[in-house]
């Protein structure tokens, strides 16, 4: 982050900082890494939008942790299309797509701004398909549930990119590697999924049961992180061989891909960490990959220091 960039975002609040600090604060900053992180991230139940619980306090950390992007592209296991869209409107809603959930829930706005002319660009970066502008999504549940918790204050561009359900494993990594000039510029790219996501098997009566799981999900939840720690990503990707406990575990690809989109984009330069490393209810994991270059540390930034809307220039 440039300091004229940082000096916007605290404008009005350096009554509370001390010239000793504003100055270790800004160093610290000019110190970051220009590349931004790529984040894969387990969402798992949309109450996580609104409960204070160690995953949606991690969200939040994260948040705190990593440079203010100047925009987030989000691909989330609910937008599944015939071909690949890209949201592309000035006002993108809040959209609530389950049901049987406290109206709490259902009463979220997540009012984030699109940027529609970084929309246009991310469809003239991808050559591999016809990238199509959306004006009718949105930000689905496995976006704002947890981009709300990293930027509560609704106000850095947010933009979601769908999944083409009638691809394979290998086209969507490989589609998601054309998006990595985007981390120079400013971008936050998110994969939100669940590396395990078997709702058909899913324990209810131990959902309070900390880090409880079934044995083949303890199985793959170890087998998908040493994959991911060896960069063995063409296993991950022919994911069906990995035999019956990774079938158990992602009956269906839709919130496996998300995962493949984050992979995709680490580089030689880049190095892998875990967080909200969880198994849940037997038949999930909540389980979040940060990629980040080799050697960078997470930026710590004063409770009372929040981003604002000057972030929103274009890229």
């Amino acid at each position: 982050m440039q300091r004229k960039q940082f000096i916007k975002i605290i404008a009005g609040t350096t009554s509370m900082i001390t010239l000793g600090s504003f100055n270790k604060i800004t160093d610290l900053l000019e110190k970051q890494d220009e590349t931004m992180p790529v984040l894969f991230i387990g969402h798992g139940s949309p109450m996580n939008g609104i409960e204070d619980n160690e995953f949606s306090r991690r969200w939040a950390l994260m948040g705190q942790e990593i440079s203010v992007p100047k925009a987030v592209l989000c691909i989330s296991a609910h937008w599944l299309t015939k071909g690949t869209l890209i949201t592309a409107m000035e006002h993108p809603k809040t959209i609530h797509d389950f049901g049987g959930f406290p109206q709490e829930l259902f009463n979220v706005q997540y009012p984030a701004p699109g940027n529609p002319s970084l929309a246009s660009e991310i469809s003239g970066i991808v050559k591999k398909a016809n990238i199509g502008l959306d004006h009718e999504w949105g930000l689905d549940h496995g976006t704002w549930s947890v981009i709300k918790n990293m930027y509560p204050l609704a106000n850095i561009p947010i933009l979601q990119m769908s999944i083409d359900y009638n691809q394979s494993m290998q086209y969507h990594y490989d589609l998601a590697k054309e998006l990595v000039s985007l981390r120079k510029k400013g971008v936050l790219i998110v994969g939100s999924g669940n590396m395990i996501h078997n709702l058909q098997m899913v324990a209810w009566d131990k959902m309070e049961v900390p880090n409880y799981g079934y044995d083949w999900a303890i199985e793959m939840h170890a087998t998908f992180k040493k994959l991911i720690e060896d960069k063995n990503h063409q296993a991950l990707i022919e994911y069906s061989k990995l035999g019956r406990a990774a079938i158990l575990s992602i009956p269906t690809p839709d919130h496996y891909i998300p995962l493949l989109y984050s992979l995709a984009l680490q580089t030689d330069n880049d190095e892998i960490s875990f967080f909200n490393d969880k198994l849940v209810a037997g038949s999930l994991n909540m389980t979040s990959v940060k990629i980040s270059k080799i050697g960078s540390h997470p930026i710590t930034k004063p409770s009372h220091i929040s981003t604002d809307s000057t972030v929103t220039d274009s890229i």
